[in-house]
């Protein structure tokens, strides 16, 4: 496995900042985090590290490649469980990230569910909102198998983070072009087990987000839908990250891996605990 990291290490910083920092840890791996249409006011102005799905994506990976990274995968984290709306990242969003990731070579975009902000979402009955979740996906879906790209989904939200629920929506989009990225972190909290997903899906896994959740989120398992990042490294909570990683090797999973986990010591010793899993041969 090759262990990348999220592209989020510090706020209020440019894109630019956040790769110097990756580098400088000595990572070779980082994937397109934050990005959105258009323009931005916090990039202009030098606060926010968010690619524009608009822009020419050749510039993005030559930014990448200028601190010695390969680009592992574009996030496309959607809400595909409320209305669709200008202003909502969903179904238009997911298609450009598409385009972007096959225009230079990246196979994979990730991307969920979300948790509903408004009353139509959370008034979906469950048949409901797995049909949304498919509708919302079938244009994307179609436009990336044109492209040789795949499309991620991650436990992020009430149905991605049930492996019944996970499976039932490979089932019902039927494409080649859907796969799962697991969240080890994400998939805890909602109540899921991420051993169990890889046992029982490990076929679908592409890519990882590795996080590790501490003891005094237990009360909240189950009602708490994706955390973007870990406070705590791995090995040091109430994941059973050695489990997965065996169940994954198992699986024969030999691509990218994302460490989405906050503080330099954190990451550094993450990175080690699966280096140390891996007898020394991860990338």
């Amino acid at each position: 496995m090759k262990i990348g990291c999220f592209a989020l290490i510090d706020p209020f910083s440019l894109l630019e900042h956040q790769l110097q920092r990756i580098a400088g840890l000595g990572f070779a791996y980082a994937d397109v985090t934050d990005n959105s249409d258009g323009a931005c006011l916090g990039t202009e102005f030098g606060f926010t590290a968010l690619a524009s799905l608009d822009a020419n994506p050749f510039d993005l990976k030559r930014q990448f490649e200028r601190h010695g990274l390969t680009i592992t995968s574009y996030c496309a984290h959607a809400n595909l469980l409320d209305a669709s709306a200008p202003w909502r990242y969903g179904t238009a969003q997911i298609i450009k990230a598409v385009r972007a990731a096959a225009t230079i070579g990246v196979q994979h975009v990730i991307t969920t569910e979300g948790d509903p902000k408004t009353d139509f979402g959370h008034g979906l009955s469950e048949r409901e909102a797995l049909f949304t979740i498919r509708e919302k996906l079938h244009e994307p879906l179609r436009v990336a198998a044109d492209h040789g790209v795949q499309i991620l989904l991650e436990p992020h939200g009430r149905y991605t983070d049930s492996v019944d629920h996970m499976e039932h929506l490979l089932e019902l989009c039927d494409s080649p072009a859907l796969g799962i990225n697991l969240d080890t972190g994400n998939l805890w909290l909602g109540g899921g087990d991420p051993v169990e997903m890889v046992r029982r899906l490990g076929g679908h896994i592409q890519h990882v987000h590795w996080k590790d959740m501490p003891a005094d989120l237990e009360a909240q398992r189950g009602s708490v839908y994706g955390t973007g990042m870990a406070v705590i490294p791995l090995g040091k909570g109430m994941v059973d990250i050695e489990g997965t990683f065996r169940a994954l090797q198992a699986a024969g999973l030999d691509g990218y891996t994302t460490l989405e986990i906050a503080g330099d010591e954190a990451v550094l010793a993450s990175r080690d605990d699966l280096e140390a899993l891996a007898g020394g041969t991860a990338g």
